[in-house]
């Protein structure tokens, strides 16, 4: 019913050069996937590259942000105008602009909002800190940035939006939550979109992220309600890469 997902988030790495021939070993090595969808986010600079290496392959293009804004005096920001036509998803709320940028729930709200009327994809990262996470108080947190994130959408906008469970303890850790955590916090996802969407939550795809890799994602990928991987530093390797791609499978 739900088509696997799994994206690569480049995150601040490579140079246009390495990431074109990046995306161009995995356009080959993945061409004849269609049962899993498979998506790579590059920094800025090389989205242009990275679409022009993969070409017509099933492959996917994300960008790693975006503005809420279509345009203005945003110095070094990027609007969804710039992105629409050029991506197809785009990550919003990840850890990393949450803590070390300052997002708040209502710019990352309006962030989706945006991209949505873009017709961008949206995947919204969700997820607890270490310290969230010993005070009991992981769910409290996900209710709150799902909540938040997901205000004003409507269930047909919904179904266009990925959730990424992402706790923050495990993001470039090497310390991944157990497969039975991961399928527990996505379960409680869904449980908190059902409220909003109704049945339309059984078809939207929830991944997981944090310290994914070949090793360990065939066990997390395996569970009910986990669809797909956020994947992070693996993703940078093609031939791991590709291992969870074919773990999904």
């Amino acid at each position: 019913m739900r088509k696997p997902i799994i994206v690569g988030n480049w995150k601040m790495h490579t140079t246009i050069a390495e990431a074109r021939a990046l995306a161009a070993e995995l356009a080959v090595l993945l061409r004849n996937v269609y049962e899993v969808e498979v998506g790579l986010c590059p920094p800025f600079v090389s989205l242009s590259a990275v679409r022009s290496a993969i070409g017509d392959t099933p492959l996917k293009l994300g960008a790693q942000n975006m503005h809420d804004q279509d345009q203005g005096a945003f110095t070094g920001e990027v609007s969804p105008r710039m992105l629409a036509g050029l991506v197809d998803y785009v990550i919003i709320g990840h850890s990393e602009r949450r803590l070390l940028f300052g997002e708040r729930d209502d710019f990352i709200n309006r962030k989706v909002r945006s991209a949505l009327r873009h017709g961008i994809r949206p995947i919204l990262c969700v997820g607890e800190t270490l310290e969230q996470n010993e005070r009991g108080e992981t769910e409290a947190v996900l209710l709150r940035q799902l909540e938040h994130g997901l205000e004003g959408i409507s269930a047909e906008e919904a179904h266009q939006v990925t959730i990424a469970y992402e706790p923050v303890w495990a993001i470039g850790t090497g310390r991944a939550a157990t497969p039975q955590d991961a399928q527990a916090r996505c379960a409680f996802v869904r449980q908190r979109l059902r409220a909003q969407f109704g049945a339309v939550a059984d078809a939207m795809r929830i991944q997981y992220g944090g310290s994914v890799n070949a090793t360990n994602a065939g066990d997390i990928l395996k569970q009910p309600d986990v669809d797909g991987a956020l994947v992070g530093g693996a993703s940078l390797k093609a031939a791991e890469f590709v291992r969870i791609v074919q773990a999904a499978m």
